[in-house]
């Protein structure tokens, strides 16, 4: 099987379940940006330096491609027509970010303000990460405000950007290093 294919020379790609929609529509714009931070999470995989928290990453990772999936996936477009069958949603997982930034928490110190996104390569590449889901979240807030997006993803991707903030700052904290706070 050759990558390429030819059919998107024209602008235009293939949904999952079919039909064809510009390279430039929302729905494309939501699993592309979520094609992105996965990427990114995986250049954060190579960063962080604790095993725990890589091993978190490609568990969020393969959520991504779940999430990305549902997303490429629109909804059946005739009625008798059914939509494919894409993997569940992790949406059990929003629950367990919760345990693990709760589970963080008890070992930082207390957060009394601002920090600047940096600190140790593992943290600034989570910082990174967590500034691209926050983008995959507003794309498809977008989306869903002119086609279904399926329950739960904007809500997994809020906590997962509140995780990856958390996970920063675990892994600076770990390495030693400290939280820059934002000077007034």
């Amino acid at each position: 099987m050759k990558i390429y294919t030819r059919t998107g020379d024209d602008g235009d790609t293939a949904l999952f379940g079919g039909g064809r929609v510009s390279k430039a529509h929302l729905r494309v714009e939501a699993y592309g940006t979520l094609d992105e931070l996965n990427s990114v999470l995986g250049w954060g995989v190579t960063q962080v330096t604790e095993p725990s928290i890589r091993e978190r990453l490609e568990t969020l990772q393969h959520d991504l491609f779940t999430l990305g999936a549902a997303l490429a996936t629109p909804p059946a477009a005739r009625p008798g027509r059914t939509r494919p069958n894409t993997p569940e949603l992790p949406l059990h997982r929003v629950e367990e970010m919760e345990s693990w930034m709760d589970e963080a928490d008890g070992e930082l110190p207390p957060l009394r303000a601002f920090v600047l996104p940096g600190g140790s390569e593992g943290a600034a590449a989570l910082h990174l990460a967590r500034t691209v889901c926050r983008r995959a979240e507003r794309a498809v807030v977008r989306l869903a405000g002119e086609d279904d997006v399926g329950d739960g993803i904007t809500r997994y991707l809020n906590r997962l950007s509140d995780t990856l903030f958390t996970l920063a700052r675990l892994e600076n904290h770990r390495v030693g290093g400290q939280d820059t706070e934002w000077r007034k």
